[in-house]
């Protein structure tokens, strides 16, 4: 495992409570020296563990490389790309449906390549699935940066001074980023208000104590076979918009979450939207690596509109709380490898990669193989 070269990127692949699980099923972990530390785990953990440290050299010459992004992740390929060999097996995150060009340039190194991102939704992938892991991490941070940023507090207090109303959050997207947005908004005491396209999502926001919001919409087709919201014409997010203004232009605090897999962002608040905002209101848009659901929204940048709305667009939370984030995905890359690397009850020796693609968690996931892109999704882009 080596380190994360991706500015800013603090998490790590692997954290040493992971080790005795992998060197029980025939792997020799090597960790490249110093690779934990800017998560909180020294190299003194994984070597208590059983791995063994080495240079960055070393760790990619390992027949199977986990990281948390790969150089698929970067539109530039990063210093990562040139450094694969040929056969050698790379699982991390490579967003793989809104870069294909990196895909691309992994196949042509002859690498095989698993994406994190694309591991289905289904029951036997849960523990495996990484996606959702950082979106509960983004949806608990958002709530506390709107916090910090926000001139109001969230809780109503009655105190010797007279009572203090509570803040208002609306949170657009209730899907794992926007569920723990709204438990987290609510454990600090705000009122709490949230829409989804999906009409399956009322029930989950109306369990965590929010109110949902009812839009006149026709939403029949909304969602996937995997749970995710599906991408909808013009019209219908200009229908959309027009139905959420009020809601928006009332609200204290408005955290989106709206992304559809491989593709731009849709825009749910306009700026003329931002405008009807009171002063002092706070926007954090998790859609920001992708274009932003505000219009206003720049990544990694923070945004302050002409009649005083902070607009945040952080493209990385998860990364803004490594130790847990990198044991949370740890453990999902954990047992994804084991998945992958299944052995005959009994068998002794070195585990290796079982391509059994007949298998739904192995064939989406396998993005490149002998110098190609196999991934069907992929091959169209």
């Amino acid at each position: 495992m080596p380190s994360e070269t991706t500015s800013g990127e603090r998490r790590v692949a692997l954290v040493p409570a992971v080790i005795p699980s992998l060197k029980k099923a025939g792997f020799d972990v090597v960790v490249e020296r110093g690779a934990g530390t800017p998560a909180g785990f020294p190299d003194a953990e994984y070597e208590t563990q059983g791995a063994r440290l080495g240079d960055r050299a070393e760790t990619f010459a390992a027949p199977v490389l986990l990281q948390v992004r790969t150089s698929a992740a970067s539109a530039s390929g990063g210093t990562d790309l040139a450094a694969y060999r040929q056969g050698q097996v790379v699982i991390g995150f490579s967003d793989p449906l809104s870069n294909p060009q990196g895909a691309r340039d992994m196949a042509a190194r002859g690498v095989s390549s698993f994406s994190m991102e694309l591991m289905p939704r289904i029951t036997r992938a849960q523990s495996m699935d990484a996606l959702s892991s950082m979106a509960t991490i983004a949806g608990y941070k958002a709530v506390l940066e709107a916090a910090t940023v926000s001139p109001r507090l969230f809780p109503m207090l009655t105190t010797a001074a007279g009572t203090i109303s509570p803040s208002r959050v609306f949170v657009i997207g209730a899907g794992v980023a926007g569920l723990m947005a709204i438990a987290t908004a609510r454990r600090l005491g705000a009122r709490v208000e949230a829409y989804d396209v999906r009409p399956a999502a009322k029930e989950q926001v109306m369990s965590l104590g929010a109110r949902f919001a009812e839009l006149p919409l026709e939403t029949a087709g909304a969602e996937d076979k995997g749970g995710y919201a599906t991408a909808q014409d013009e019209a219908f997010y200009r229908r959309q918009r027009e139905a959420m203004l009020k809601w928006v232009s009332q609200s204290n605090i408005v955290i989106t979450t709206a992304a559809v897999p491989g593709r731009t962002s849709p825009v749910l608040i306009t700026a003329d939207m931002v405008a009807a905002m009171q002063a002092g209101s706070v926007i954090v848009d998790l859609a920001a690596e992708r274009g932003g659901n505000c219009e206003v929204t720049k990544a990694d940048e923070t945004v302050t509109s002409p009649n005083g709305v902070t607009v945040l667009g952080p493209t990385n939370l998860p990364g803004t709380v490594p130790h847990d984030a990198s044991q949370m995905y740890a453990r999902n890359i954990t047992t994804f490898l084991l998945h992958l690397a299944r052995r005959e009850k009994g068998k002794e020796g070195a585990a290796e990669i079982n391509w059994d693609l007949s298998d739904e968690i192995t064939r989406e996931t396998l993005v490149t193989r002998d110098g190609k892109v196999v991934h069907e999704r992929i091959t169209q882009l």
